[in-house]
């Protein structure tokens, strides 16, 4: 479904980020990539939602190289990946329903076919008792469901989460590790980035570790070791 091949990342000739990198996923996989900060992690994932483009080496998503990609074609590309942020990202003006509603509007969705969809997800993430709320009456782990949730709308393909647990106290963040379990037995690709040890070893899944912008360790059912 994923493939790097041979893709190295160079901002500057002091500022590498990725050297040489190889990783395939495949559908349906839960994958963690850890590393400090700084190790080429976002990197990584800038590649594959096409914030960034490779100095060298490919980027394969289903079959399609990403570098033959032009720029009318990433909002497509886009909407079958979504994405979730350590700082929610939500839109303070906006309903929790609104917010999630925003990306099926933006994409010139029906009003009855946004509604049936919001809904659902909303339920899926257990906030449908929630959604006339806005942010600021929400908790940071309801918050983080909201985001998930408006990722999870257009059914994308792959779900990145990059930190999503970095603002959250223990029990919200295992619970959104928990939300995202059950959203990948469901179906979706799962990449999660994060440098939280204990979050890594209790999901017990595949983990990728990156220094220094290589790989330099991939296990089927890892723990977080540097």
């Amino acid at each position: 479904m994923i493939e790097y091949r041979d893709v190295s990342k160079l901002y500057s000739e002091e500022n590498i980020a990725l050297i040489e990198v190889n990783i395939k996923i495949k559908s349906g996989e839960f994958v963690s990539i850890v590393g400090q900060s700084g190790m080429g992690k976002s990197s990584l994932l800038k590649l594959l939602t096409l914030e960034e483009r490779p100095t060298e080496g490919r980027v394969i998503f289903n079959g399609v190289d990403l570098n033959e990609i032009t720029k009318k074609e990433i909002p497509i590309h886009r909407r079958r990946i979504g994405v979730i942020f350590q700082d929610f990202k939500l839109l303070p003006q906006r309903t929790a329903f609104e917010n999630v509603s925003f990306a099926l509007e933006v994409a010139g969705e029906k009003p009855s076919k946004i509604k049936k969809s919001v809904s659902q997800i909303l339920d899926i993430v257990g906030l449908s008792d929630k959604f006339k709320a806005y942010p600021v009456q929400l908790s940071g782990g309801e918050q983080q469901r909201v985001a998930i949730a408006r990722a999870l709308v257009n059914h994308p393909e792959v779900l990145i989460a990059d930190e999503p647990t970095g603002n959250l106290d223990v029990i919200n963040g295992r619970e959104i590790i928990d939300l995202l379990l059950k959203i990948n037995e469901l179906g979706t690709t799962i990449i999660l980035a994060t440098h939280d040890k204990e979050t890594v070893n209790r999901i017990n899944k595949r983990v990728i570790v990156m220094d220094e912008g290589r790989v330099i360790r991939d296990q089927a059912k890892g723990k977080y070791m540097i």
